[in-house]
């Protein structure tokens, strides 16, 4: 009965330590200079092979406020990603370009990198490893 209840209890154990592995990491997205109300903030998280591809592994759509916005992704596993975010004020669901190419909207990308064109995985990926992460996006 005594290894029963030690085989039960070491089982219960491991279950418990790889439901905690699998749950991921949090990341936090502080968005910055949100100009107005208007419309919607989108948002996607990518990896090397959604990014400017398709839709994000993880995407959100928050109504624009003023000011400073925090956004929450949970469950992420480690790895490289991407964020990229759009003040879509007109809920068109897209960015919307001047004539000239240049975007009529605001937005952001992580990284450091102020490409003159569209942005690459390369200039805007991060890691994330085994805690949680805190970007700073500023519009």
């Amino acid at each position: 009965m005594k290894k029963l209840l030690i085989t039960i209890t070491v089982f219960a154990m491991s279950f418990t330590m790889n439901a905690q592995e699998n749950e991921g990491i949090t990341l936090t997205v502080i968005i910055e200079n949100v100009l107005n109300n208007d419309g919607y903030v989108l948002s996607a998280l990518h990896n090397e092979n959604t990014f400017m591809q398709a839709e994000g592994i993880k995407t959100s759509k928050e109504k624009a406020q003023s000011g400073e916005l925090i956004l929450t992704f949970e469950n992420i596993q480690p790895g490289e990603y991407a964020f990229s975010v759009l003040h879509d004020a007109n809920d068109n669901e897209r960015m919307d370009f001047e004539t000239n190419g240049m975007p009529k909207e605001e937005y952001a990308m992580s990284g450091n990198s102020l490409p003159m064109g569209p942005p690459t995985f390369t200039d805007a990926k991060f890691t994330i490893e085994e805690k949680d992460i805190e970007l700073t996006l500023r519009f």
